[in-house]
């Protein structure tokens, strides 16, 4: 039998049933209309944005929409997050549909293509640069149209984030400009005459060793001051990236962000003098929704193959790509999953939870312990809130798409 990681503390039973958002899952899944369901909670995600004000006061907080673009959601939290930061002309549009303001969105990415940056300068967002060349075609598309745009520089840091899970910065990178070249560019653009907005250092994602990210965090401030004085021009905002991961599988616990939060505040406290009337911002996606999420599908047959067990379910990888192992994981552990019906029951059996799809990489839960499960039931797979249907294909197999679902209290957004 294989271990499996914690269900975050947040769900809770009711008479054995789990419990999303104070409403039974089997309830969620009448109001969703079927199975596969995601259920996001705004509820579990206001209580993480309370967590961050808490321990990072002088600081904005940033939500990396990539992380889930669920409409409702993204609405949902526009209201109680400081800015959105996108990734493509389709996000930058729902972020402004969401409410917030469009000199509140930055947009990142390599391979911006000009009718993106014509739309992101038209509309008055930053376009964080990624090169000298897409600096030079914004400076170009705003002549043009007469518009000045706001730029910031997308810096490719001299360092990564140590222990993360997919590392953003350090050695040759597809994204931002190479550290020793960013002052360079911050002069061009502003002696070209853009809304300087300043820049974007993001190091990597998805570590969980406090120590690692305060250390990348005084890098990040160190490195921020250095391109400044030398180009002699401080700047607006900087935004420190994200990092901040949560806890999957077996063994991992939460990131003590107290301590990474006063950490900063004290590096904030002795800033270089060239930082001195800079913002400060955390852009933060997983960590804000990834546990808020869960995953619900329905078993539609119960198999034995050479004496192991298999529970089927209308689900699958092509909604939850990364609880199968297939997301940039290099050895497939299993996300914490349940029975809704026994939430928390004692384990009775060893079964392997398995999808619709025909590959046997569509394995959602390998060699686990559950209560004694039959077809009809409903499992629950929990972390789903993050990296979820908008980063699975749903397309492969010709299966339906999942449906989504997103609660604040008695609310159905």
């Amino acid at each position: 039998m294989k271990a499996m990681g914690a269900v975050p503390a947040d769900f809770v039973g009711y008479r054995g049933e789990l419990l999303i958002g104070g409403r039974t899952a089997r309830e969620l899944v009448d109001i969703g209309g079927d199975t596969p369901l995601f259920v996001y909670d705004v509820g579990i995600v206001r209580h993480r944005i309370a967590l961050f004000r808490a321990n990072f006061p002088d600081v904005a907080l940033h939500y990396a929409v990539k992380a889930n673009p669920h409409p409702p959601l993204v609405k949902a939290i526009a209201g109680l997050v400081d800015g959105i930061d996108v990734a493509s002309q389709g996000e930058a549009a729902l972020a402004v549909a969401s409410g917030m303001a469009a000199a509140d969105i930055s947009f990142a990415g390599p391979g911006k293509r000009d009718r993106e940056l014509q739309a992101a300068i038209e509309a008055g967002i930053t376009i964080n640069l990624e090169s000298e060349a897409e600096a030079d075609r914004a400076l170009a598309i705003g002549r043009q149209i007469d518009r000045r745009p706001r730029l910031a520089v997308r810096v490719n840091p001299d360092f990564d984030l140590k222990g993360s899970g997919m590392k953003m910065g350090g050695g040759a990178k597809p994204f931002g400009v190479d550290a020793d070249r960013a002052a360079a560019l911050v002069r061009h653009i502003v002696g070209e005459g853009a809304d300087y907005r300043g820049l974007h250092i993001f190091a990597g994602s998805q570590a969980l060793g406090a120590e690692a990210i305060i250390d990348a965090q005084a890098l990040t401030l160190d490195l921020a001051a250095r391109i400044s004085a030398e180009a002699t021009i401080e700047p607006p905002l900087v935004n420190l990236g994200g990092g901040i991961g949560i806890p999957y599988f077996p063994g991992e616990v939460r990131v003590d962000v107290q301590r990474i939060g006063s950490a900063l505040t004290r590096a904030l406290t002795s800033r270089d003098p060239i930082l001195a009337h800079s913002a400060f911002a955390i852009e933060l996606g997983r960590w804000l929704v990834g546990e808020a999420g869960v995953y619900l599908t329905r078993i539609v047959d119960r198999k034995v193959s050479h004496g192991d067990t298999f529970l089927v379910v209308d689900g699958g990888l092509h909604h939850q790509l990364a609880a199968s192992g297939n997301f940039g994981t290099v050895v497939r552990r299993n996300y914490p999953l349940a029975l809704v019906a026994k939430f928390g029951g004692e384990i009775e059996e060893e079964v392997s939870v398995v999808g619709c799809l025909c590959t046997p990489l569509d394995r959602l839960g390998d060699h686990v312990g559950l209560p004694r499960a039959g077809v009809g039931d409903l499992v629950a797979i929990f972390m789903a809130g993050a990296y979820g249907a908008s980063a699975s294909p749903q397309s492969f197999l010709g299966h339906p798409a999942a449906r989504e679902l997103t609660i604040d209290g008695d609310q159905i957004l």
